[in-house]
C-alpha cells in the first residue's frame, strides 16, 4: 500500500463514506476507502433505522437488492417508570409511501451492501487499516499515513465517525465536550420472523420503531429504543456522557439489562437469543455542534461533521450521512473540472449543504439539544404521566375525585406548574 496516488481517498467505510464512494466511482474517479474495521459494518453499531429518502437519490432501485429488515408502519414513544408505561402509538398508511419510507437496518449487513455497490462502480477498499495522520504539503491535505504507508491524492474524505481525532490534528474539529455525545448500548435479540409479526401486531415485512424516556436510563438524560428486524430485535439504551451516573445509581452495562426487563418489554423478548452486544459513541449536540466543514484538501461528512439530529421522537443519522457523503462527492467531481481543491475550490461543499435538509433541519432544531437535556423529561413527566393515567383506568370502587381536580393534584405533587409551564415554553421554541 506504499506511496499509492489515487483522485479521492475516504476515511471510513460507513454509510457517509460509502455514498461518497460510490457517487465518485461511477463517474470514473480513482476512489480509495480506508475502513479501520475487518470489514465496513464491523464497528457501527447504531440502533438502526433507515429513512430512505436520501438513499433513493442515490441508488434509485436499492430495495431491490438491499438488506432491508422491515418497514416502518408503526410510531411508538413511551414513558416509562419502574412499573408502568404510558404509550403514544401512531400507524397510517402514508408510512408506507416510498417518499417517505423507512426501513429497519443491521448495519453489520446493510453498510457491506453500500461498499460492495461502490466496489462494483470501481471503488478500492482497504479494511483492518488504521490511519495515523493526514499527508499535508503546501498548505494542504493531499494524502493519509498509515503506519509506513502513504497514500496521495488530490481530496481526502474524512467519514471516520464522531471522534474523528484526523480533523482535530488539523485543527477543524475540537476535542469532544461530555454533553456533546451519548454512549449508545445495543443488543440484537434474535426471535424467530412470525413471533416478531406476531408479539408486535405487524405483518410480514411490516415493523415497529420505539424510543423511549425514562426508567431505562434511570432517569438521566437519555432514554431507549426498540427496532422490529426481519427475525430479530434491536433494543438499547443511549445516555450522555454528562450524565452518566445522575440517575438512580444505574450504570451504563445495567441500564440494557434494565430496560429488557420492564413488564412491558419483557415478554416482547421472551425466548429471544442473544445475538449482538456493542457500544458506540453517538453525536447529541446538534447544530451548536457542526465544525469547520471544508478545508484545503479535505471535507468531512456524516457522524465526523456531527450530521445527526435527536428529537425524542426520532433519531436521524443514516439519511444525513449518505446524502452528506454524496455531496461531498459532487462537490469533488466540481473542484476536479476547476484543478481546484483549495478551501475555495471545494466551498461548493457548503452551498450544497445550505440548499439540502442537512443543513435546514439542523438549524431548525437547533435549540432541542437543550430541551432534551431537561431532567424532568426523564424522571418526573414520565411518573406525572403514571399518576394521571393510573388515576382515569385504576377502579377499586372506592370514591374517585373529579378528573380536573386529580389531574392538578398530581401535577403539583410531582411537578410545579411553574416548571410544566417553562418546559412547555423551552419544548416549543426547540420545535
Amino acid at each position: 500500500m506504499s506511496e499509492e496516488r489515487f483522485d479521492a481517498i475516504i476515511v471510513g467505510g460507513g454509510l457517509a463514506g460509502s455514498a461518497a464512494a460510490y457517487t465518485l466511482a461511477k463517474a470514473g474517479l480513482e476512489v480509495a476507502v480506508i475502513e479501520r474495521g475487518t470489514s465496513c459494518g464491523s464497528k457501527n453499531v447504531t440502533g438502526g433505522r433507515l429513512y430512505t429518502h436520501s438513499l433513493r437519490r442515490l441508488i434509485s432501485d436499492f430495495e431491490e437488492t438491499a438488506p432491508l429488515e422491515r418497514k416502518i408502519v408503526k410510531e411508538r414513544i413511551v414513558l416509562m417508570t419502574e412499573d408502568s408505561a404510558t404509550t403514544i402509538e401512531y400507524g397510517a398508511e402514508k408510512l408506507k409511501d416510498d417518499s417517505c419510507a423507512s426501513y429497519a437496518v443491521l448495519r453489520a449487513k446493510f453498510d457491506p451492501w453500500l461498499a460492495e455497490k461502490a466496489e462494483e462502480a470501481g471503488a478500492f477498499y482497504i479494511t483492518g487499516i488504521r490511519v495515523d495522520k493526514l499527508l499535508q504539503k503546501n498548505g494542504r491535505v493531499c494524502g493519509v499515513i498509515a503506519g509506513e504507508d502513504i497514500l496521495e491524492a488530490d481530496v481526502v474524505v474524512l467519514a471516520d465517525g464522531v471522534n474523528s481525532i484526523l480533523a482535530q490534528q488539523i485543527g477543524m474539529k475540537k476535542e469532544l465536550a461530555p454533553h456533546q455525545v451519548a454512549v449508545g448500548v445495543k443488543e440484537v435479540i434474535g426471535l424467530d420472523e412470525k413471533t416478531v409479526s406476531e408479539r408486535f401486531g405487524v405483518n410480514a415485512g411490516e415493523g415497529v420503531a420505539c424510543l423511549v424516556s425514562g426508567d431505562p436510563t434511570g432517569g438521566s438524560v437519555g432514554g431507549g429504543f426498540l427496532y422490529t428486524n426481519k427475525d430479530s430485535i434491536s433494543i438499547g439504551t443511549v445516555v450522555t456522557l454528562e450524565h452518566i451516573g445522575s440517575g438512580k445509581g444505574v450504570k451504563v452495562p445495567e441500564m440494557v439489562e434494565r430496560f429488557k426487563a420492564n413488564a412491558v418489554i419483557a415478554p416482547l423478548l421472551a425466548g429471544g437469543e442473544l445475538l449482538e452486544y456493542s457500544a458506540h459513541l453517538v453525536p447529541e449536540g446538534g447544530y451548536s455542534m457542526v465544525p469547520e466543514l471544508f478545508w484545503n484538501g479535505v471535507l468531512l461528512v456524516g457522524d465526523a461533521a456531527a450530521f445527526v439530529i435527536s428529537l425524542g421522537y426520532t433519531f436521524r443519522g443514516m439519511d444525513f450521512a449518505i446524502e452528506s457523503g454524496r455531496l461531498a462527492a459532487e462537490t469533488i467531481l466540481l473542484a476536479k473540472e476547476k484543478n481546484d481543491f483549495s478551501a475555495a475550490g471545494l466551498s461548493d461543499y457548503q452551498a450544497f449543504l445550505e440548499h439540502s435538509f442537512i443543513m435546514r433541519d439542523l438549524r431548525h432544531y437547533r435549540n432541542m439539544p437543550q430541551f432534551m437535556d431537561s431532567p424532568q423529561m426523564y424522571k418526573e413527566i414520565p411518573a406525572l404521566a403514571d399518576e394521571i393515567l393510573g388515576g382515569m383506568f385504576v377502579v377499586d370502587g372506592s370514591a374517585s375525585p373529579k378528573l380536573t381536580t386529580s389531574v392538578l393534584s398530581t401535577v403539583n405533587r410531582s411537578v410545579s406548574l411553574t416548571e410544566l409551564v417553562n418546559l412547555g415554553l423551552k419544548a416549543y421554541g426547540a420545535l
